[in-house]
């Protein structure tokens, strides 16, 4: 008998738990699948996981060394609509502010820069609005 509830109870409290851990992010996924969706020219640097780990995250960032004269575009992938509020920052080694993809009230899968200073680049994304605060996003460069 000890057994049985035992078995039943431990069923229960699988079936309470199974659905959070499906509803886990899947950055890597979402990465993966962006690298296909590079702007046509561009070739392929890196992917980023962004995981704000259901909202308890505010931002991700990474850096990169950017070089003088190449230009650079990251594309945004996410499992909503568009960029299901994933905003990518792109700031200078000085931390200013070069190119964003929250421009005029719009949010924009993706942004191009084109490089004057050969330096270390911070990349980061923040979430406006996002419903999930998972996705995945892509680098590529040209010269």
């Amino acid at each position: 008998m000890k057994k049985i509830i035992f078995a039943i109870s431990f069923l229960s409290l699988l079936t309470l738990v199974a659905p959070s851990v499906f509803a886990q992010c899947d950055a890597d996924e979402f990465a993966e699948a962006c690298i296909p969706k590079l702007k046509e020219g561009f070739n392929f640097v890196k992917s980023y996981s962004i995981d704000g780990e259901g909202g308890s995250k505010s931002k991700v960032e990474y850096s990169y060394v950017f070089a003088k004269g190449t230009q650079y575009f990251i594309n945004i992938c996410s499992g909503g609509a568009e960029t299901d509020g994933i905003v990518v920052s792109l700031y200078d080694s000085s931390r200013k502010l070069v190119s964003s993809s929250d421009a005029n009230g719009k949010l924009y899968s993706a942004i191009g820069y084109p490089c004057n200073a050969t330096g270390i680049y911070y990349i980061q994304f923040t979430f406006k609005g996002s419903a999930n605060h998972c996705g995945g996003a892509v680098l590529g460069f040209k010269r």
